[in-house]
């Protein structure tokens, strides 16, 4: 594995990404992070007239005990007019019940929503800027566990959506489990 940083000024730290580890795009092909970033900025200048959400979210699909696969997306969405999206495979063999893979997802997020944060610094981006998205919702095995994660992203400082708004999770990341 070789590592890069990415530098987050805000907490004067460095946020360290496997730069073997690529994200897919229906647009872009196969990116890296700096890659991304230049993506995302590109789009931003097509019509910086308009709203823009940066949104992150992740999936999961189990495999009958025999691990897990996580998808997690990165979703700049041009409020009224589509958007982009990067997203990243991984697979972990470890068995997890639902409500650990719940908290697995939100994790993932919450990481990857500050490697975001990392790499678009520079660019005027902030915390504030950001929402997480995940999988749970008000019916269904997920109800119990809204308050619990919602309130670990909250308490992160994200703004948080859940089903049925939060696409990033339910719609991008899915799509690819």
């Amino acid at each position: 594995m070789r590592w890069g940083c990415l530098w987050n000024l805000r907490r004067l730290d460095c946020v360290w990404y496997d730069t073997a580890r690529m994200f897919q795009s229906p647009t872009y092909g196969t990116l890296s992070l700096p890659q991304i970033r230049e993506k995302i900025l590109a789009f931003l200048v097509q019509d910086p007239e308009k709203q823009y959400q940066l949104v992150v979210g992740t999936d999961s699909q189990p495999h009958n005990g025999s691990g897990v696969d996580f998808v997690t997306a990165i979703v700049v969405h041009r409020v009224g007019s589509g958007g982009i999206y990067f997203w990243q495979h991984s697979v972990n063999k470890k068995t997890y019940v639902l409500r650990q893979r719940m908290y697995e997802e939100a994790t993932m997020s919450l990481v990857m929503a500050e490697t975001v944060l990392a790499l678009l610094h520079h660019d005027g981006i902030t915390k504030y800027d950001v929402e997480i998205h995940v999988d749970i919702g008000a019916f269904g095995e997920t109800r119990e566990m809204i308050t619990e994660i919602v309130g670990m992203i909250r308490g992160s400082g994200y703004a948080v959506k859940t089903k049925p708004d939060s696409y990033a999770a339910s719609k991008v990341a899915d799509r690819y489990t």
